[in-house]
C-alpha cells in the first residue's frame, strides 16, 4: 500500500458517531501516521499534504469531518487547556512533584474529556514540535480552507475561535493575578513594585481587550491598542515579580517561592502567545506555533528532573554562596595563615585521637549494628562540634566549602586579573590542604600512641587487642576496597556541606536568629542579653553545627544501614584511619614493622586522604559551577594559567609565599562571552 492509499484508508475510518474513545484513537492514529519514524520533519509535512489531497478527493469527507469536529469540541473544553496546559495544577512544588511522578508511573487513556491528558497522547514526542514548526504557509492555508472553511466564512463561526482564545486568556490572566496577590510573593516585592500595583490593573485591561475584539473585531486598530496596553502591563507584572529574587538572595531562598515565580513568568509568556493567536494577521501560522510550544511544554511538564533543576537553581546558588563564605576561612594566603592552619589542624588531629579511642571503647559494649552506628555517629558529631567551637579544623571537611569559594573567582573570569586571582586561589587551596592534612595526621598519630602506651602502663593492655589490630590492618589494606570506601566518604563529606548550606538558608529565611533574640518567650526565659547572644551565636555557627552533626551521624549510621541491606559499604576517613592504624601497630608491637600487612595499611591511609579530598572537592566544584551559571567558562585559559604557574613557581602549590615572591600569572586574552552563563542568568534578571 503506497502513501496515498494509506492516507485514504486512514481518512475512511473517520466516524463522527463513534464512541468518544474511538474518535480520540482515530486522531491519535492519524498523528502517529504523520509522525512516521520521527526522522525528517519535511517527510511529516509531505504526509500532511497527502492527507489533505486525499480528503479533497472524497466528496463526503468534509461533511463527516465537520460533524466529527463538533462532537470533539463538545466533549472537551479547549479554553482551559490553552491557559493551563504545562502548568502545575497546584501552586506547591511538592504537589507538582507528586503529580509528575504519578504521570511517569501511571499510563494515560484516550477515554477522557480532559484535553490536557489527551494532548499528551496525541503529541507525545519531542519530534512533534519540529514537524509542527516545519509546516509551510501553503500547507497551513490548505488545511484551514479544507477543515475550517465554514469558521472562516461567517462572522458567527469566526468569532467562536476568538471567544475560545479570549476565555483562555482570561483564565491565564486570572492565575497571574492570583499569584501576584499571594502574600508570600507580595510581601517580598520591593516597595516601588508594591506602590505601582501592577497586578491590580490587569483585569480591567483584559476586559478592555475583550470589548474591543467583540465590538470591532480581532484585527482592528482598537483591538491592537488594547492588546498593546495589556502587553505592557504584563511586562510590568513580570518586572515586579523579579524584584522578589532580590529579597530571596538577601534573606534566604524557598524552593516553593521560586517555583511559583517561574510559573508566573511562564504564564505571562502564555498570555502573550494567546494574544498573538487572537490578533495575528496569519492565524494559521500563529496557531501552529502555539501547538508546537504546547507540545514542548507537555514534554517538559512530564520531566521530574526539569522541575527539580528549574526550581532548585536559585537554592543551589544560595547554598553554594553560603559555602563560599564559609570556605574563605579555610584558605590560607600567607605564611602566617599557613602556620595558623597547621596549629588549627594539629588541634583537630589531637582531638580526633581521643575520638579514635572512644570509637574502640564502643565495641566491647556488644551493641546491635544500628545502636553501634548511632553511638559512633554521636562520637564523631560531638568531636567535630568541639573542634568547630575551639576554632580548630578537620582537613577533609575543607574541600566541600572551599570549592564554591574558588568558583566565586571564576564569575568574572573575563575581567583583567581574574585569571591570576583564580590561579592564586588554586595554589592557596593546595597549600591549605597540605597544611591541614599534615596537622591532622601529624597529631593524631602521637596522641593515639600516647593513649595506647598509657593504657598499657596502667592496665597491661593497649587500646585494642591483637585480633582487633589485625582486623584493622586488613580493613585498611591498600589492595582492598579502601579506595572505594574513601570515595564514598568523600560523597558524605560533600553531602554534609549541602546539609549545612540548606540549614543555614532555612535558618536565615525564617529569621530564626531574630526570633531567638527578640521573641518574648525566649527573652523571659534567657534574659534579653543572653537571648541576643544566642541569636548571634546561632547565626554565626548554624552552618558549621549542621555540617558537623550531619557528617558525624552519616559516618556512623550509613555503614550500619548499608550492612542491613547487604551493601557492605564502610567509611574511610584519613585522620581516623591513621589513628586506627597507629593503635593497631602499638597493639602488635615492634615486630609489626616487618609485617607486609602493616605497610599495605599505611599505603591505604596514604591513598585515602587524596581520595577524600578529591571527591568532595570535585562534587562541590561542579555544583558551584552549575549554580553560578558558569558551566561554559573557557577551561583552556584556566588550564594555561595553571601550567604557567607550575613552570614559574611550582613550590607555590606546597609552601607559603614570602613577602617578596613574585608569582605573577599574566592574564591571557579574554575569551568569548559565556553563552551558557548568559542563558542561565537570563531568567533571574529578566
Amino acid at each position: 500500500m503506497n502513501v496515498s492509499q494509506e492516507a485514504s484508508a486512514l481518512l475512511e475510518r473517520l466516524d463522527p458517531s463513534a464512541p468518544l474513545v474511538d474518535r480520540h484513537r482515530w486522531l491519535m492514529d492519524t498523528l502517529a501516521w504523520v509522525r512516521g519514524d520521527e526522522s525528517d520533519p519535511q517527510a511529516c509535512v509531505a504526509r500532511v499534504g497527502q492527507l489533505l489531497e486525499a480528503a479533497r478527493s472524497m466528496e463526503a469527507w468534509p461533511g463527516r469531518w465537520r460533524q466529527w469536529w463538533i462532537a470533539f469540541t463538545s466533549d472537551v473544553d479547549v479554553a482551559p487547556f490553552l491557559a493551563d496546559h504545562g502548568f502545575a495544577p497546584r501552586t506547591s512544588f511538592l504537589s507538582e512533584f507528586g503529580h509528575r511522578l504519578r504521570r511517569k508511573l501511571l499510563p494515560g487513556t484516550p477515554e477522557t474529556t480532559d484535553l490536557a491528558d489527551l494532548f499528551d497522547l496525541l503529541l507525545p514526542s519531542s519530534f512533534d514540535r519540529r514537524w509542527l514548526l516545519a509546516l509551510d504557509t501553503a500547507t497551513l492555508n490548505d488545511a484551514r480552507t479544507l477543515l475550517f472553511s465554514d469558521e472562516a466564512s461567517t462572522p458567527a463561526t469566526s468569532s467562536r475561535w476568538s471567544t475560545v482564545l479570549l476565555d483562555g486568556l482570561t483564565f491565564c490572566v486570572g492565575q497571574i493575578v492570583a499569584t501576584g496577590f499571594a502574600s508570600e510573593i507580595r510581601v517580598r516585592m520591593d516597595a516601588a513594585a508594591r506602590r505601582n500595583r501592577p497586578f491590580h490593573t490587569l483585569p480591567p485591561l483584559l476586559e478592555a481587550l475583550r470589548h474591543a475584539v467583540q465590538t470591532f473585531g480581532p484585527r482592528t486598530a482598537q483591538a491592537q491598542a488594547a492588546s498593546e496596553a495589556l502587553r505592557l502591563q504584563l511586562d510590568a507584572c513580570r518586572q515586579a515579580a523579579y524584584t522578589v529574587y532580590g529579597h530571596l538572595e538577601e534573606h534566604g531562598v524557598s524552593v516553593g517561592i521560586v517555583f511559583r515565580l517561574r510559573q508566573l513568568r511562564e504564564r505571562i509568556v502564555r498570555a502573550r502567545q494567546l494574544m498573538d493567536c487572537l490578533l495575528s494577521t496569519r492565524p494559521e501560522r500563529a496557531t501552529a506555533a502555539l501547538l508546537a510550544d504546547l507540545a514542548q511544554v507537555g514534554q517538559e511538564n512530564r520531566s521530574i528532573r526539569a522541575l527539580v533543576a528549574s526550581s532548585s537553581h536559585l537554592t543551589a546558588a544560595k547554598v553554594a554562596e553560603r559555602s563560599a563564605e564559609s570556605g574563605e576561612h579555610y584558605i590560607t594566603r600567607d605564611r602566617q595563615g599557613y602556620r595558623d592552619m597547621l596549629g588549627k589542624a594539629a588541634g583537630g588531629g589531637a582531638l580526633l585521637g581521643l575520638t579514635t579511642w572512644a570509637k574502640f571503647l564502643l565495641y566491647p559494649l556488644g551493641l546491635s549494628a544500628f545502636w553501634l552506628g548511632f553511638a559512633a555517629g554521636l562520637n564523631y558529631a560531638v568531636s567535630f562540634v568541639v573542634i568547630q567551637l575551639l576554632h580548630w579544623t578537620v582537613a577533609t571537611k575543607q574541600p566541600a566549602v572551599t570549592a564554591p569559594a574558588m568558583v566565586a573567582r571564576l564569575r568574572d573570569i573575563r575581567q583583567a586579573g581574574a585569571l591570576k586571582g583564580f590561579v592564586d586561589e588554586v595554589a592557596n587551596l593546595f597549600r591549605s590542604q597540605i597544611a591541614a592534612i599534615l596537622g591532622n595526621v601529624g597529631l593524631v598519630i602521637p596522641v593515639v600512641a600516647l593513649i595506647s602506651t598509657l593504657l598499657y602502663l596502667a592496665h597491661g593492655a593497649h587500646m585494642i587487642d591483637a585480633d582487633k589490630a589485625r582486623h584493622v590492618l586488613h580493613d585498611m589494606d591498600v589492595l582492598g576496597p579502601s579506595a572505594l570506601f574513601a570515595a564514598f566518604t568523600g560523597v558524605l563529606l560533600f553531602a554534609s556541606s549541602i546539609v549545612a548550606g540548606w540549614v543555614e538558608n532555612w535558618f536565615v529565611f525564617h529569621k530564626l536568629d531574630s526570633a531567638l533574640a527578640h521573641n518574648p518567650r525566649f527573652s523571659r526565659w534567657l534574659g534579653a542579653d543572653r537571648a541576643a547572644r544566642w541569636g548571634r551565636f546561632m547565626r554565626a555557627n548554624v552552618s558549621g553545627l549542621a555540617a558537623n552533626i550531619s557528617l558525624g551521624l552519616m559516618l556512623g549510621l550509613i555503614p550500619a544501614f548499608a550492612s542491613f541491606f547487604g551493601l557492605g559499604l564502610d567509611i574511610r576517613h584519613v585522620t581516623l584511619s591513621a589513628g586506627q592504624v597507629t593503635a593497631a601497630a602499638l597493639a602488635l608491637g615492634p615486630e609489626v614493622l616487618h609485617d607486609p600487612a602493616f605497610w599495605r595499611a599505611v599505603a591505604g591511609v596514604a591513598v585515602i586522604g587524596p581520595i577524600n579530598l578529591t571527591v568532595s572537592f570535585y562534587l562541590a566544584f561542579r555544583l558551584a559551577l552549575r549554580a553560578r551559571g558558569i558551566s561554559g567558562v573557557n577551561r583552556q585559559r584556566i588550564a594555561a594559567g595553571l601550567r604557567q604557574r607550575l613552570r614559574r613557581a611550582p613550590l607555590s602549590f606546597v609552601l607559603p609565599p614570602r613577602a617578596t615572591d613574585d608569582e605573577r600569572v599574566d592574564d591571557l586574552p579574554a575569551g568569548e562571552p559565556d553563552e551558557q552563563q548568559a542563558k542561565d542568568e537570563a531568567p533571574r534578571h529578566g
